[in-house]
Order: C-alpha cells, then structure tokens, then sequence
C-alpha cells in the first residue's frame, strides 16, 4: 500500500518516507514547504512550513523533536488548536510508531532524507528552550525553574487565564458558568474544606498572583500569607492586595515554602505548587507543612497526579520539561497522600477533579488564540506556541485519564489523636 495522494512534490516524498519507516499509511494530510500536499482530503492537516522541521525530527524522533519543530513555526496542524490535535491525536492513536528497522528500511530512509535536504547538523534549539543547571531541586535550581515558567510577564497571563488570574483546575458547576465564575468556586471550596473563619491565619504556599489569599481575606477575615518564588507573582499580587485594601490582612512574601518559619497557622494551602517539589522532595514538603501548622490545623493539597499506569517523564524528551515545568514531578495521588501521612497527617478526604481541568485548559487555549496578537506581542511567537501546544495537550491528558488532578484534605491530630473535624463531610463543606 502506498501514501495517499500526490505522488509529486515534497509532500509526496514525506509521505513515502513516513510509509516506509511505519510499514503503514498514517491517516493525515501533509502540506508542505514548496505547496505539495498528500493524504486523505478530510484528515487533519499537518503543515510542515520548513524543511529545518524534519531535521529536527531526524536527530531527535520523539516528542521533543516535534515540539522544537511547532515552537520554531517550523511544524503546525491547521484549523482550532485543541480539536486538531485531540483529531490528529485519535486518528494516529493505533499507529504504530514502535517498529524495528531492517537494514534494507534504513537504506530506503537514508536516500530519502538525502533526497528532501534534510541530513545536515543538528538545528540550535528554539530560545523558549530550557536545560537547568546544578542539583536536582535545591533552592536556587527551583527558583530558576520557577522563574521560566511564571515570569514571562503577567500581561501575558492575564490574556490567558482571565480576571481571576488563578493559574489552577477552575470548578465548572453548571454548563453556563464562566471561566471567573468557575475558579471564584474553586478558591471558596478550598476556603471551605479548611474551615476558614474571621481571625484565623492562614498559609497559601505558591500562592500565584494572589487570588487565595485575597478571596480568604476578603470572605472570610482571615489573616493570609502567600509564599512564591517567582518575583512577577509577587508584584502583582501586593498590588491586587492593595487595590482590595487588604494590606492589612494580607502579606505576600518572595520565599521558600522551606524558609517559613513562623508558624504555626490554622490552615495551610497547597494549590497547583506540589507538581514542582519532585518524588525526592515529598517528604521534605510534607514536613515542613506538618510543622507549620498547629493541632487540628487543616492542610488542603491540590495538585496534578499521574495514573500509576503511566511512567514518569523522560526529562531528556519531554517538551514540558524542557519548555513549561523544569524540573516538574507528577506522582500518583496514592504517593502524595502516603508522604503526608508519612509525616504525620490524617487524610480526610480526597477529591477528583480531572475533568473539570480539561474544561478549565480548553478555556485557556479559547483565550490565547481569541488574543493571539497580542499575546505574540506580549512575549514573542515561539513562547505563545509553547502555551498554545502545552495547554491543548495537557487538555487532552486529562480528559483522556493519562493525568487527574486532585484535593486531597489533612488535618494534623493532637497528641491524643483529636482532628477538631465536624462529625460528617455535608458539615464541613457547607
């Protein structure tokens, strides 16, 4: 069986390239640099705007290859961002990609390349690329990894999260509810799983631009204090603080959540930072919330898990790793909830919020591409293509039960085994 389609063209030869390195046809258009195109005429189209693109893919064949190809506007798919690719992606689904080349299929390749221009030195890397340097994890490394992924300008992320400027898993209660709507329920169910009241003192760690801080104050006359290790945040944080005139209740500080040491708080909260702490670190993080917090004090840990079915990422490969989350760790939910018992926590409560993430993320993805322009002026076009891809396809992970996201609640007992917890779970969240 041959490739679909023309059989002229550059097209033509990549489609003949991709059929002799799989043995089978992949069910997608391909339009290419010089015009060519070949494939079914409805498939989803995959635009190869350069040569440099397959180069790419010639020297590193993964997902990284192909994310250096899309960053570098080098390698698109054509028509919505998350569509096409949740198409592209069902379509290629059984494909596949793990075969074992004979020497007579690596001699048919090698005349390919040649004849496409595409053997040659390895591209330089798109800028957007990362590659950390010193120990896994130790305070400088983290505030550098966190650094890449928050700093990239807060304009910018207000295009793509909206007022709320709540960078987490929004909760969708209705179908008419709105993106605002969705993550101001978010923060107050976490307000309410803690049991905040007027007067308590509460810690939100990574507390993003602020909007935990500011809703506990705001609602609950609780005394707040937000650690981030990104100094944008905190900029914009103090300065919502501010305008909402909750200087006096609220502190947000550049720190560690490993340099806090004036504990204890009533509650402590935990919303979208576990992901960067990594497997190593678990117990370290979950310590040191234990010891801030005082008996009967409630931790509300929200974070991005991974099903225990799936491997943990190649950081060599990964195109998260290298481009959106240095250095970030998904564990299974079982693992995180283990660390915090390991350190003395009682889990209360575990809830599951996966597909309101992937609803959240397509919102995302609906607001960079409605403000495209300006959100390539704001921060450049290879880093809006890195949001764009990272988004949709973290969209598609979640909806597809490859990564969840849950709130898993602990309190810290008293000596003699007291939780201070309300008899049924209806009391607590109400």
């Amino acid at each position: 069986m041959r490739f679909v389609g023309s059989a002229g063209g550059v097209a033509g030869a990549v489609g003949e390239l991709l059929h002799t390195a799989l043995g089978q046809v992949v069910p997608i258009r391909i339009r290419c640099w010089d015009g060519s195109e070949t494939g079914p005429p409805d498939a989803p189209v995959l635009h190869i705007r350069h040569r440099r693109a397959l180069r790419r893919l010639l020297w590193a064949p993964n997902e990284l290859g192909v994310a250096r190809a899309h960053v570098a506007g080098e390698l698109d798919v054509e028509g919505p961002f998350v569509a096409a690719l949740e198409r592209l992606h069902d379509l290629v689904y059984d494909v596949d990609f793990d075969v074992d080349l004979t020497w007579s299929v690596r001699r048919d390749l090698a005349k390919a390349a040649l004849k496409l221009g595409i053997v040659g030195f390895p591209p330089k890397p798109p800028p957007e690329e990362i590659k950390l340097a010193g120990r896994m994890h130790s305070r400088r490394r983290d505030a550098a990894a966190i650094s890449h992924h928050y700093d990239v300008g807060n304009d910018f992320y207000a295009l793509v999260l909206g007022p709320s400027m709540t960078y987490s898993c929004a909760v969708w209660a209705k179908p008419e509810t709105t993106l605002e709507e969705a993550q101001t329920a978010k923060v107050d169910l976490v307000a309410r799983k803690l049991g905040l009241r007027e007067g308590m003192r509460v810690l939100d760690v990574g507390c993003g631009w602020g909007t935990f801080v500011i809703h506990a104050a705001k609602e609950y006359g609780a005394h707040a204090v937000g650690v981030t290790l990104s100094q944008a945040q905190a900029d914009f944080a103090r300065k919502r603080v501010a305008e909402e005139g909750l200087s006096d209740l609220v502190e947000i500080r550049v720190q560690d959540y490993r340099e806090v040491s004036d504990g204890p708080f009533d509650a402590i909260s935990s919303i979208g930072m576990a992901e960067h702490v990594g497997a190593s670190m678990l117990p370290v993080y979950a310590r040191s919330l234990f010891e801030l917090l005082r008996p009967e004090g409630r931790l509300l840990n929200h974070a991005i898990s991974r099903h225990p079915s799936v491997p943990p990422r190649d950081q060599k490969t990964s195109f998260i790793d290298r481009y959106v989350f240095p250095d970030g760790e998904l564990e299974p939910v079982s693992v995180m909830a283990g660390a915090l018992e390991e350190a003395g926590f009682e889990v209360r409560d575990v809830e599951a919020l996966r597909e309101h993430y992937g609803r959240t993320l397509r919102a995302w993805v609906a607001n960079l591409e409605a403000n495209w322009d300006e959100a390539v002026r704001l921060s450049g076009a290879g880093r809006a293509r890195v949001w764009r891809l990272y988004m949709a396809a973290c969209a598609l992970s979640f909806e597809s039960g490859a990564i969840g996201v849950n709130q898993v609640l602990a309190v810290k007992p008293t000596a003699r085994g007291g939780s201070g917890m309300p008899p049924v779970r209806t009391a607590w969240l109400s």
